[in-house]
């Protein structure tokens, strides 16, 4: 542009110096849903095609995951169309991906409306890597801040109007868009995990906004709902009313905050704690309350089960004499290679084991004949005889065993295997019993 004095410039040298240095401009026709490049120059030869459709466009400059060209998911993409539309001038900075790039480059939007025609002018530049690094430097600052909040927005309930949305993994800036909160409930209740959709409806309710959330407080829920990846993630929704400046005042500033790791690490935790509940502490197996739990909801599912089970008890013949002589450290030692036993005994098979107390073992059993299950106690006795528990040495166990039946309770059946077991026991030891 020729260096002269300012009263010597027109409007013809401006609109040269717009040519020349502007990298696109593009023309939005807002009735036919159509865009047209103006000017395309650097990057934007490979962004922006010479024409094509509006709704592409936006999902091009902005649309997509902020520092990725992944696609977000088809639900999301219904919000495009209202991210599309101006009332007013228009500026933000957006992160774009040439094509084979996996890398964004920065760039510069102002969008200028033409209400008249219905029409939006783009002006888009890309700014220099040195102009961009202090401002990326600051806004990482914050940008653990920005990232707990997935999305945010003011809502009017007024007005029914929503305003200064922002979606932390689209954009670093809130954007502007014109959507009714009314539309923004029945399009976001797709994204919530269906067993939670009616509640998310009844905490957004305006109504039940309006008559249980007072000035200043915060009401929230958690629940499932997909990210942009279309992946159910935990969330935090919240909604936070503003202190009203009339009496019929009502304009609230609700988010969605990222809980998913947090909530999936107190769930482990807690399924840690109930699995603890319910093992033995020695042996790792369940405990006498986690095997009579099992042995319940057995009984409670045999009638629509429709298979076979049955139930084992199985007692170490003369446990009592290796704590006596070796110490209750061998006796242990014992007890645990005999759960090892026991665990490998029924690898294969539908069942669980657990120790009821002291010496004595439960196994059930679920879906095999008569014949297998006196095979696999068979198998149990004759293979604790013939291994060898260290320090105790070789040992014997008796066993009881019983199928269950109608009716059963949970005395009819435990009665019948003890029974059997003792049987066992009384007959000469190392035998299997059936009743």
């Amino acid at each position: 542009m020729e260096n002269k004095s300012l009263d010597k410039y027109t409007a013809e040298d401006i609109n040269n110096f717009l040519n020349e240095n502007v990298d696109a401009i593009v023309v939005v026709d807002r009735k036919t849903e159509k865009y047209r490049s103006i000017t395309r120059k650097g990057i934007f030869t490979q962004v922006l095609d010479e024409e094509g459709d509006y709704v592409d466009l936006i999902q091009k400059l902005w649309f997509h995951r902020i520092d990725s060209t992944e696609e977000i998911s088809d639900d999301y993409k219904a919000f495009i169309d209202y991210y599309g539309e101006f009332k007013g001038k228009y500026s933000r900075r957006i992160k774009v991906f040439p094509e084979g790039k996996t890398t964004p480059s920065v760039v510069q939007m102002n969008v200028y409306p033409l209400p008249e025609i219905d029409k939006y002018v783009f002006i888009v530049n890309m700014l220099d890597d040195e102009e961009y690094v202090d401002e990326y430097l600051t806004a990482k600052k914050v940008k653990t801040i920005q990232n707990t909040y997935l999305f945010s927005m003011f809502v009017n309930l007024v007005t029914d109007t929503t305003s200064s949305i922002s979606v932390t993994e689209i954009s670093d800036e809130p954007v502007k868009t014109s959507l009714d909160y009314s539309k923004w409930r029945l399009m976001t209740v797709n994204m919530i995990y269906p067993d939670s959709q009616k509640q998310f409806l009844e905490f957004t309710d305006p109504e039940n906004l309006k008559n249980n959330l007072s000035p200043g407080n915060t009401i929230s829920f958690d629940c499932l709902m997909k990210n942009l990846e279309g992946v159910f993630i935990w969330v935090k929704l919240i909604f936070s009313r503003a202190k009203p400046i009339s009496e019929n005042d009502y304009r609230y500033v609700f988010m969605v905050e990222n809980i998913h790791e947090d909530v999936i690490e107190r769930m482990n935790t807690i399924k840690k704690y109930e699995r603890l509940a319910h093992l033995d502490p020695l042996t790792g197996l369940l405990n006498h309350g986690g095997i009579q739990s099992e042995i319940q909801k057995t009984i409670d599912s045999y009638d629509n089960a429709k298979e076979p089970v049955a139930l084992m008890m199985m007692d170490l013949d003369d446990f009592k004499n290796i704590n006596d002589t070796y110490g209750h450290s061998v006796g242990d030692a014992t007890l645990k290679s005999m759960a090892e036993l026991l665990k490998d005994s029924v690898d294969d098979k539908k069942a669980c084991v657990g120790r009821w107390g002291g010496e004595e073992f439960v196994i059930i059993l679920k879906g095999a004949s008569s014949e297998s299950e006196l095979s696999l106690a068979e198998h149990i006795r004759k293979t604790v005889a013939e291994n060898v528990f260290g320090q105790a040495g070789h040992l014997t166990c008796s066993i009881g065993v019983s199928r269950l039946n109608d009716k059963d309770s949970m005395e009819d059946i435990f009665d019948r295997i003890d029974k059997a077991m003792y049987t066992s026991k009384k007959i000469g030891k190392n035998k299997v019993t059936i009743l």
